[in-house]
């Protein structure tokens, strides 16, 4: 690990730190019915709050952790329903705001016959997000920060406030927490800047969580094995590689192991792997002890319980109607 002394009570007041603050995307997904339509020729669509970060707020509240979203909605009805349904879960909204000048960002996705995805996106609030916005927040309330969307990597207030939130994080020696979540679509003709920006937290942070695809795209590799020997050694983070049905694998230390995952009848695959990010800093947050310096024991059984809460959430259509069946009980 890269930093030190990151424990979860404050030496100062004696009180426990155990919140989690999530940054990034708070969006409406507008899935369509039709199946094999293009966005075009369908008719039906099935809106879904989303948004990485905000998924991964919904499943730590889920499972019982304490957590606070900072993020950016549209003063609208689609920004009031994000606000209300993170609220449902007990994820606090204070650092959730409602712009007046854009409407709340919705991304359109429609899955062809041929497997390939017809995608827009309508970006709107939530790439507004800015400094004027985060000054507020005091990180030393907290004891992990997570980021968790690819579209701070766009240019706008967001990408500012992710780098600016991560320097702070730094000072304050937080725990930081990374999840690309690529989307081929929004970088399809600029990946370099996608791959040298997660490469800049890659490098920063305590915990990161990539899938196969990502592994490869950022490792600039064609294995998954030379992938591995790069976060290895170019890293100081523990992370993890999710693998589908496969299971996980966890490098620690110069050390890796597959993890696997349990069996599932999967109904849609949407917030896995939020959901497994959300298990596994709420587990962080419940430790008493320094953060780094977690066994690999330990860190072996994080990852087999968020395994679990990422295979049981493919059981339920929509990421949030997933997470109202989550809780800490799948542990057992």
């Amino acid at each position: 690990m890269n930093h030190t002394n990151m424990k979860n009570t404050d030496e100062v007041t004696g009180k426990s730190r155990d919140k989690i603050l999530c940054i990034g995307e708070a969006l409406i997904d507008m899935i369509c019915t039709d199946t094999g339509k293009t966005l075009a020729e369908g008719n039906h669509f099935l809106k879904k709050p989303g948004g990485a970060p905000t998924n991964v707020a919904a499943a730590i509240a889920a499972l019982g952790g304490k957590v606070e979203l900072a993020a950016k909605v549209g003063n609208d009805p689609f920004g009031k329903q994000l606000i209300e349904v993170m609220q449902s879960f007990g994820v606090s909204t204070k650092w959730v705001f409602e712009d007046q000048h854009f409407f709340t960002t919705m991304a359109f996705v429609s899955l062809l016959e041929n497997g390939e995805r017809d995608f827009v996106f309508n970006r709107g609030a939530d790439g507004a997000l800015s400094s004027d916005d985060t000054n507020a927040i005091e990180l030393n309330e907290f004891s992990i920060v997570h980021f968790g969307s690819a579209t701070g990597f766009l240019p706008g207030p967001l990408q500012s406030v992710y780098e600016e939130m991560k320097q702070k994080a730094l000072q304050e020696n937080m725990f930081i927490s990374f999840d690309p979540n690529y989307r081929h679509l929004l970088f399809k003709n600029n990946t370099r800047s996608f791959i040298d920006q997660s490469w800049n937290f890659l490098k920063s942070c305590n915990f990161f969580k990539l899938s196969d695809e990502e592994a490869l795209l950022i490792s600039s590799t064609s294995t998954l094995n030379e992938a591995v020997q790069i976060f290895l050694e170019k890293t100081k983070a523990v992370f993890t590689i999710t693998l589908g049905k496969e299971g996980t694998l966890l490098g620690y230390n110069g050390t890796t192991t597959i993890i696997p995952s349990i069996t599932v009848k999967a109904i849609d695959t949407t917030g896995a792997g939020d959901a497994f990010v959300g298990a596994v800093l709420y587990q962080l947050s419940s430790l008493q002890n320094n953060l780094n310096e977690i066994s690999f024991d330990q860190w072996q059984n994080i990852v087999t319980n968020a395994n679990k809460a990422g295979a049981r959430t493919c059981e339920y259509m929509g990421a949030m109607e997933a997470f109202k069946h989550l809780n800490s009980d799948i542990f057992k």
